[in-house]
């Protein structure tokens, strides 16, 4: 499987639906494969961030570096585990996971109030401003805040 040249085997198959959870089908394994070879022109086994960036809709993305961090060296296994969290199989707890993973920017386990700066500065760019974003987002935090424990 390491080899993008050969084809899966149903050992390779099962291996992969039992890492992502049976979040995919053997079907929509086999069409991921396909579709992992296509992106990794070089035939190494990975698919690098240049890679990555030739898919239009990943390209554009305002959070496509974010996503690149977590997708760097990936093998066609840890792909699809990757992918899994857009599956509508996925739990709950496997999206929350995810979006967890995205939002945490320094790795460091914890979402803190500057990782949440991060990604509004990712989503908005220059739109706004640093203090426009920072004060808006407060007020939204504390409002929700308030409202879910009244």
């Amino acid at each position: 499987m390491g080899n993008t040249s050969s084809m899966l085997t149903q050992y390779d198959i099962e291996e992969v639906q039992d890492h992502c959870n049976h979040t995919f089908s053997q079907q929509e394994i086999v069409s991921l494969y396909q579709r992992f070879c296509q992106l990794d022109r070089s035939g190494g086994g990975f698919i690098s961030a240049d890679e990555f960036l030739s898919v239009p809709e990943f390209a554009v993305n305002p959070l496509s570096q974010r996503l690149l961090k977590m997708l760097y060296g990936l093998n066609f296994k840890e792909f699809v585990a990757f992918l899994s969290a857009f599956s509508s199989r996925a739990t709950l707890q496997q999206k929350i996971e995810f979006i967890f993973k995205v939002y945490d920017s320094d790795c460091n386990g914890k979402v803190a109030f500057s990782d949440m700066l991060d990604v509004l500065r990712d989503l908005t760019g220059q739109f706004i401003s640093e203090q426009q974003r920072e004060v808006g987002f407060y007020h939204k935090f504390v409002s929700i805040f308030y409202f879910s424990y009244a």
